[in-house]
């Protein structure tokens, strides 16, 4: 694959340090959460995952509900990230709730999500590493 674009971005500190982007366009104090120990004063890596992951699932609904010829521009999509033991290590789940327009039908929509689900570079990512559970809403 020949690479479009690539995002750069530093961590220090782990969990509990600061993440900062090559372009300075992001810089944020991560914390963890409160229900994993810490005191959740600062943002987590699940958190910046699930903003990556709704956003690129949503412009790849976008992308192709436009070749179905069908408007999604109105959807929202939100994503869940969990964090959990796995056995020595650590794993993620993720869902993806999809609020699509009402003027989608249910069949429609259904279609649109998981032909998005085949696009969605996160989603290609994640496939047969995680699970990843669409509800549409």
């Amino acid at each position: 694959m020949d690479a479009l674009y690539t995002a750069v971005a530093t961590a220090t500190h782990g969990r509990d340090g600061r993440a900062v982007s090559s372009d300075g366009k992001i810089d944020l104090q991560l914390g963890i959460p409160v229900e994993m120990g810490g005191n959740g004063q600062g943002t987590n890596p699940e958190q910046l995952f699930a903003a990556g992951y709704a956003a690129c699932f949503g412009s790849a609904l976008g992308l192709v509900g436009r070749q179905a010829k069908v408007d999604v521009s109105d959807a929202a999509v939100t994503a869940e990230v969990g964090i959990g033991k796995q056995g020595e290590g650590f794993g993620l789940k993720v869902t993806l709730r999809v609020e699509l327009p009402d003027s989608v039908d249910e069949a429609t929509g259904r279609k649109l999500v998981e032909t998005a689900h085949q696009v969605c570079p996160y989603s290609n990512a994640t496939r047969g590493n995680i699970e990843v559970d669409l509800v549409i809403e």
